[in-house]
Protein backbone atom coordinates (compact mmCIF):
# COMPACT_ATOMS: atom_id res chain seq x y z
CA UNK A 1 0.00 0.00 0.00
CA UNK A 2 1.24 3.20 -0.93
CA UNK A 3 0.67 6.56 0.07
CA UNK A 4 -3.01 6.27 2.27
CA UNK A 5 -6.02 8.60 1.50
CA UNK A 6 -8.52 9.12 3.97
CA UNK A 7 -11.98 10.96 2.00
CA UNK A 8 -13.20 12.26 5.94
CA UNK A 9 -9.34 13.66 6.85
CA UNK A 10 -8.81 15.39 3.09
CA UNK A 11 -12.50 16.88 3.48
CA UNK A 12 -10.92 18.94 7.08
CA UNK A 13 -7.94 19.69 5.61
CA UNK A 14 -7.12 23.03 6.38
CA UNK A 15 -10.19 23.96 8.39
CA UNK A 16 -10.29 25.69 11.63
CA UNK A 17 -12.35 24.44 13.95
CA UNK A 18 -13.03 27.16 16.86
CA UNK A 19 -11.86 26.40 20.62
CA UNK A 20 -12.88 29.33 23.35
CA UNK A 21 -13.10 32.85 22.23
CA UNK A 22 -10.27 33.00 19.90
CA UNK A 23 -8.51 30.28 19.31
CA UNK A 24 -8.87 27.08 16.97
CA UNK A 25 -7.41 23.36 16.08
CA UNK A 26 -6.24 23.00 12.49
CA UNK A 27 -5.31 19.53 10.90
CA UNK A 28 -2.35 20.63 8.21
CA UNK A 29 -1.27 17.07 7.26
CA UNK A 30 -2.02 13.51 7.98
CA UNK A 31 0.13 9.97 7.38
CA UNK A 32 -1.90 6.84 7.17
CA UNK A 33 -5.10 5.61 8.80
CA UNK A 34 -6.91 2.59 9.88
CA UNK A 35 -5.63 1.05 6.65
CA UNK A 36 -1.81 2.01 7.70
CA UNK A 37 -2.29 0.30 11.23
CA UNK A 38 -3.52 -2.92 9.80
CA UNK A 39 -1.13 -3.40 7.13
CA UNK A 40 1.79 -2.57 9.73
CA UNK A 41 0.32 -5.50 12.57
CA UNK A 42 0.01 -7.73 9.40
CA UNK A 43 3.32 -7.09 7.36
CA UNK A 44 2.98 -9.79 4.93
CA UNK A 45 -0.91 -8.64 3.79
CA UNK A 46 -1.34 -6.28 1.23
CA UNK A 47 -4.87 -3.97 0.83
CA UNK A 48 -7.94 -5.65 0.39
CA UNK A 49 -7.74 -9.28 2.17
CA UNK A 50 -9.48 -8.39 4.80
CA UNK A 51 -13.51 -7.23 5.65
CA UNK A 52 -13.44 -3.49 7.57
CA UNK A 53 -15.21 -6.00 10.64
CA UNK A 54 -11.45 -8.45 10.29
CA UNK A 55 -9.72 -5.20 10.14
CA UNK A 56 -11.96 -3.29 13.37
CA UNK A 57 -11.43 -6.78 15.47
CA UNK A 58 -7.72 -6.65 14.91
CA UNK A 59 -7.43 -2.75 15.84
CA UNK A 60 -9.35 -3.47 19.09
CA UNK A 61 -6.88 -6.34 19.74
CA UNK A 62 -3.74 -4.26 19.83
CA UNK A 63 -5.30 -1.37 21.31
CA UNK A 64 -6.77 -4.28 24.40
CA UNK A 65 -3.48 -5.62 24.55
CA UNK A 66 -1.34 -2.86 24.27
CA UNK A 67 0.59 -3.64 21.00
CA UNK A 68 0.92 -0.49 20.61
CA UNK A 69 3.63 0.03 17.75
CA UNK A 70 1.27 -0.12 14.86
CA UNK A 71 -0.22 2.79 16.27
CA UNK A 72 2.87 5.14 15.92
CA UNK A 73 2.42 4.65 12.04
CA UNK A 74 0.05 6.95 12.14
CA UNK A 75 1.29 10.81 12.40
CA UNK A 76 -0.94 13.95 12.60
CA UNK A 77 0.36 17.83 12.17
CA UNK A 78 -2.40 20.14 14.10
CA UNK A 79 -1.74 24.20 13.97
CA UNK A 80 -3.13 24.87 16.95
CA UNK A 81 -3.68 28.57 18.46
CA UNK A 82 -4.26 28.77 22.67
CA UNK A 83 -3.70 30.78 25.22
CA UNK A 84 0.05 30.59 26.82
CA UNK A 85 -1.31 28.70 29.78
CA UNK A 86 -2.65 26.34 28.02
CA UNK A 87 0.05 25.53 25.85
CA UNK A 88 2.21 25.38 28.83
CA UNK A 89 0.35 22.44 29.90
CA UNK A 90 0.38 20.93 26.36
CA UNK A 91 4.31 20.77 26.29
CA UNK A 92 4.37 18.55 29.34
CA UNK A 93 3.78 15.97 26.80
CA UNK A 94 7.42 15.78 25.38
CA UNK A 95 6.60 12.72 22.59
CA UNK A 96 5.42 14.91 19.90
CA UNK A 97 7.21 17.63 17.75
CA UNK A 98 6.20 21.12 18.43
CA UNK A 99 7.09 24.60 16.96
CA UNK A 100 5.90 27.60 18.65
CA UNK A 101 5.63 31.27 17.09
CA UNK A 102 8.74 33.66 18.66
CA UNK A 103 7.87 36.89 20.26
CA UNK A 104 11.41 37.29 19.71
CA UNK A 105 10.70 37.75 16.22
CA UNK A 106 7.31 38.43 16.16
CA UNK A 107 4.98 41.40 17.18
CA UNK A 108 2.47 39.52 19.51
CA UNK A 109 -0.61 40.34 18.33
CA UNK A 110 -3.73 42.01 21.11
CA UNK A 111 -5.11 38.63 21.30
CA UNK A 112 -6.43 37.43 24.88
CA UNK A 113 -8.51 34.61 26.83
CA UNK A 114 -11.20 36.07 28.67
CA UNK A 115 -13.18 33.36 30.16
CA UNK A 116 -17.02 32.78 29.40
CA UNK A 117 -19.15 33.68 32.05
CA UNK A 118 -19.81 29.99 32.71
CA UNK A 119 -16.83 29.57 33.23
CA UNK A 120 -15.60 31.53 36.13
CA UNK A 121 -15.24 29.42 39.35
CA UNK A 122 -13.82 29.53 43.18
CA UNK A 123 -10.87 27.48 43.73
CA UNK A 124 -12.18 23.94 45.14
CA UNK A 125 -11.73 23.08 48.67
CA UNK A 126 -10.83 19.58 47.75
CA UNK A 127 -8.55 19.78 44.23
CA UNK A 128 -5.81 22.16 45.35
CA UNK A 129 -5.30 22.72 41.30
CA UNK A 130 -8.62 22.71 40.45
CA UNK A 131 -11.94 25.28 40.42
CA UNK A 132 -15.39 24.56 42.25
CA UNK A 133 -18.37 23.33 40.79
CA UNK A 134 -20.07 26.15 42.81
CA UNK A 135 -22.40 28.44 42.09
CA UNK A 136 -20.88 32.13 41.64
CA UNK A 137 -22.43 35.20 42.25
CA UNK A 138 -22.98 37.69 39.26
CA UNK A 139 -21.21 40.47 40.61
CA UNK A 140 -18.46 38.24 40.89
CA UNK A 141 -18.13 37.13 37.50
CA UNK A 142 -18.71 40.61 36.06
CA UNK A 143 -15.52 41.63 38.31
CA UNK A 144 -13.39 38.88 37.43
CA UNK A 145 -14.25 39.06 33.88
CA UNK A 146 -13.87 43.47 33.97
CA UNK A 147 -10.18 43.23 35.66
CA UNK A 148 -8.73 40.66 33.67
CA UNK A 149 -9.74 42.59 30.67
CA UNK A 150 -8.55 45.48 32.16
CA UNK A 151 -5.13 44.09 32.95
CA UNK A 152 -4.96 42.49 29.56
CA UNK A 153 -5.51 45.94 28.19
CA UNK A 154 -2.86 47.21 30.14
CA UNK A 155 -0.69 44.91 29.47
CA UNK A 156 -1.03 45.15 25.84
CA UNK A 157 -0.32 48.99 25.58
CA UNK A 158 2.76 48.78 27.66
CA UNK A 159 4.13 46.15 25.45
CA UNK A 160 3.43 48.01 22.35
CA UNK A 161 4.85 51.47 23.68
CA UNK A 162 8.01 49.63 24.45
CA UNK A 163 7.94 48.31 20.64
CA UNK A 164 7.18 51.05 19.40
CA UNK A 165 10.22 53.15 21.37
CA UNK A 166 12.37 50.61 19.72
CA UNK A 167 13.26 48.00 22.68
CA UNK A 168 13.81 44.95 21.70
CA UNK A 169 10.77 42.36 21.43
CA UNK A 170 12.46 39.53 23.64
CA UNK A 171 11.98 42.44 26.12
CA UNK A 172 9.08 44.33 25.64
CA UNK A 173 7.43 40.96 25.27
CA UNK A 174 8.04 40.01 29.47
CA UNK A 175 5.22 40.97 30.98
CA UNK A 176 2.55 39.89 28.75
CA UNK A 177 0.62 37.78 30.57
CA UNK A 178 -0.61 33.90 30.59
CA UNK A 179 -4.12 34.65 28.61
CA UNK A 180 -2.00 36.06 25.55
CA UNK A 181 -2.56 33.77 22.78
CA UNK A 182 0.03 31.69 21.36
CA UNK A 183 -0.08 29.44 18.21
CA UNK A 184 2.11 25.82 17.16
CA UNK A 185 2.81 23.22 15.08
CA UNK A 186 2.14 19.96 16.65
CA UNK A 187 2.95 16.85 15.00
CA UNK A 188 1.97 12.98 17.37
CA UNK A 189 1.75 10.01 16.32
CA UNK A 190 -1.56 8.35 16.92
CA UNK A 191 -0.18 5.92 19.90
CA UNK A 192 1.37 9.20 21.72
CA UNK A 193 -2.00 10.92 20.77
CA UNK A 194 -4.31 8.73 22.33
CA UNK A 195 -2.71 8.98 25.49
CA UNK A 196 -2.50 12.64 25.24
CA UNK A 197 -6.39 12.54 24.89
CA UNK A 198 -6.98 9.90 27.82
CA UNK A 199 -5.40 12.63 30.36
CA UNK A 200 -6.78 15.74 28.69
CA UNK A 201 -10.41 14.34 28.16
CA UNK A 202 -10.23 13.25 31.96
CA UNK A 203 -12.30 15.19 34.10
CA UNK A 204 -9.23 16.06 36.35
CA UNK A 205 -7.54 18.26 33.23
CA UNK A 206 -8.82 22.20 32.93
CA UNK A 207 -11.70 22.67 31.05
CA UNK A 208 -10.23 25.13 28.45
CA UNK A 209 -7.40 21.99 27.59
CA UNK A 210 -10.22 19.45 27.82
CA UNK A 211 -12.43 22.07 25.16
CA UNK A 212 -8.82 21.28 22.70
CA UNK A 213 -8.74 17.49 23.49
CA UNK A 214 -12.34 17.19 22.60
CA UNK A 215 -11.70 18.81 19.39
CA UNK A 216 -8.84 16.93 18.47
CA UNK A 217 -11.06 14.13 19.28
CA UNK A 218 -13.20 14.93 16.57
CA UNK A 219 -10.65 15.06 13.74
CA UNK A 220 -8.88 12.06 14.78
CA UNK A 221 -11.98 10.17 14.34
CA UNK A 222 -12.00 11.54 10.90
CA UNK A 223 -8.24 10.11 10.22
CA UNK A 224 -9.02 6.62 11.91
CA UNK A 225 -12.63 6.30 12.88
CA UNK A 226 -11.84 2.58 13.69
CA UNK A 227 -9.36 2.90 16.09
CA UNK A 228 -10.91 6.05 17.71
CA UNK A 229 -13.83 3.74 18.61
CA UNK A 230 -12.00 1.06 20.25
CA UNK A 231 -9.83 4.08 22.27
CA UNK A 232 -13.06 5.35 23.47
CA UNK A 233 -14.11 1.99 24.71
CA UNK A 234 -11.06 0.48 25.68
CA UNK A 235 -9.21 3.29 27.11
CA UNK A 236 -11.32 6.58 27.85
CA UNK A 237 -14.28 4.95 29.00
CA UNK A 238 -12.33 2.01 30.96
CA UNK A 239 -11.67 2.12 34.51
CA UNK A 240 -8.23 -0.38 35.55
CA UNK A 241 -7.86 -1.75 39.03
CA UNK A 242 -5.01 -2.67 40.81
CA UNK A 243 -4.76 -6.60 41.86
CA UNK A 244 -6.07 -5.63 45.39
CA UNK A 245 -9.12 -3.85 44.03
CA UNK A 246 -9.89 -7.18 41.19
CA UNK A 247 -9.39 -9.97 44.03
CA UNK A 248 -11.66 -6.95 46.05
CA UNK A 249 -14.41 -6.93 43.10
CA UNK A 250 -14.80 -10.56 42.94
CA UNK A 251 -15.16 -11.16 45.98
CA UNK A 252 -18.43 -8.58 45.68
CA UNK A 253 -19.65 -10.34 42.16
CA UNK A 254 -19.04 -13.72 44.60
CA UNK A 255 -21.57 -12.10 47.37
CA UNK A 256 -18.38 -12.13 49.98
CA UNK A 257 -18.11 -8.81 52.18
CA UNK A 258 -15.47 -6.11 50.72
CA UNK A 259 -12.61 -6.38 52.27
CA UNK A 260 -11.15 -3.03 51.53
CA UNK A 261 -12.05 0.06 54.15
CA UNK A 262 -10.68 3.40 53.99
CA UNK A 263 -8.89 5.20 51.49
CA UNK A 264 -8.66 2.16 49.78
CA UNK A 265 -12.97 1.63 49.45
CA UNK A 266 -13.46 5.27 48.79
CA UNK A 267 -11.16 4.80 45.78
CA UNK A 268 -12.64 1.61 45.01
CA UNK A 269 -16.33 2.78 44.59
CA UNK A 270 -15.09 5.89 42.75
CA UNK A 271 -13.74 3.60 40.05
CA UNK A 272 -16.93 1.64 40.47
CA UNK A 273 -19.18 4.72 40.06
CA UNK A 274 -16.81 6.33 37.57
CA UNK A 275 -17.26 3.65 35.15
CA UNK A 276 -21.12 4.11 35.49
CA UNK A 277 -21.20 7.35 34.64
CA UNK A 278 -18.82 6.69 31.60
Amino acid sequence: MAHCIVPDAEAILDKEFPVLDKGFVRLVDYMGGDARIVQAARVSYGAGTKTVREDAGLIDYLLRNQHTSPFEQVVLTFHIKMPIFVARQWVRHRTARLNEISGRYSVMQNEFYLPAQEDVAVQSTDNKQGRSTESVSQELVDTTRSLLATGQEEAYHTYTKLVDSGLAREIARINLPLSLYTEIYWQCDLHNLMHFLKLRLDGHAQKEIRDYAAVILEICRKVAPLTMASFENNIQQGVSFSGEELAALRDVVEGKPNPLSGKKLERFNAKLQQGVQK
